[in-house]
């Protein structure tokens, strides 16, 4: 009875050790720095349009104090519009600039920042849209406070930044529309995909959203933005890559289908995660232009 008791507690510290193992790895950030992100940009596409625009660099402080490092892209012919473009993980406002030029040639001003733990950002850790979309949420207050003038906000996201879009529709702020991009409607099935490829069992998913609780105050549960669709008539267009096998297309499927308001949802074929607007670029700038006219935008 000894020894099994002593192999039980010898399995559960392992498996303890194991959870907050993948918590703290799930939940770290590993972030690109500018100079990195700048160069893969520069690899996939021109940026001398970027270079030639207007730019301010400032900051916005969260509510918890957390400060966020943003830019303004000034539009060369503005029509008081203006977009919030959100990047992926580990990525940071560089890798809003792939989508920047569509909203551009519309007549938007585009601002663009570095989530936070991403790019020039103090480091923490990642909480899957849930303290990103109070960022967000203090960014839009700031964009409408810091340009009154401007008569139609949205928001664009990819991955990360498309659930942190969807996510911050829980507090109601004043947007006018959402594209949101590759997003996961909730975060433990994207993890436990993880994990399946990396041939752990997937329920190890479970332990791991109960260490990162007791870590981190928050577990995989909470981290949901599909739930901030359920009283949110915010116009949203979700787009996804076909191939996208690190978040499936269902998950932009499931939120298409929950949202409240007018709702799109198209797939790019041939396109894996993240990569719809380089994959067929003509058609996505096509389906937000359409989108956007369907909205008197």
């Amino acid at each position: 009875m000894t020894i099994f008791l002593i192999l039980l507690l010898a399995c559960a510290a392992l498996l303890a050790a194991l959870g907050f193992a993948f918590a703290s790895f799930s939940m770290g950030i590993r972030p690109q720095t500018l100079e990195e992100a700048r160069a893969w940009q520069a690899d996939h596409y021109d940026l001398s349009w970027y270079d030639a625009l207007e730019k301010t660099d400032y900051t916005v402080t969260a509510g918890d104090g957390y400060v966020l490092h943003a830019q303004r892209l000034a539009c060369p012919s503005p029509a008081g519009k203006l977009v919030i473009i959100s990047h992926g993980y580990t990525d940071n406002r560089y890798g809003a600039l792939k989508y920047a030029r569509i909203y551009l040639d519309l007549g938007f001003d585009v601002i663009v920042y570095d989530l936070r733990g991403h790019g020039e950002n103090e480091p923490t850790f990642c909480t899957y849209s849930l303290r990103e979309s109070g960022d967000l949420n203090a960014i839009i207050a700031d964009s409408r406070a810091r340009w009154p003038q401007a008569r139609v906000l949205g928001l664009h996201g990819e991955s990360l930044g498309a659930a942190t879009s969807v996510a911050v529709l829980k507090y109601a702020p004043p947007v006018d529309f959402a594209v949101a991009d590759c997003g996961f409607s909730e975060i433990e099935s994207v993890l436990a995909g993880g994990l399946k490829r990396m041939h752990v069992p997937a329920w190890m998913t479970r332990v791991a959203s109960l260490c990162a609780k007791l870590r981190y105050g928050c577990s995989y549960d909470d981290m949901r933005p599909i739930d901030s669709l359920k009283n949110s008539d915010v116009p949203i267009l979700f787009i996804h890559g076909e191939n996208d096998d690190f978040i499936p297309p269902s998950h932009s499927q499931a939120m298409h289908a929950a949202a409240g308001g007018c709702s799109e949802c198209r797939l790019i074929p041939g396109a894996g995660h993240a990569a719809s607007v380089l994959t067929a670029p003509d058609a996505y700038r096509t389906y937000v232009e359409a989108f956007l006219k369907k909205l008197n935008l």
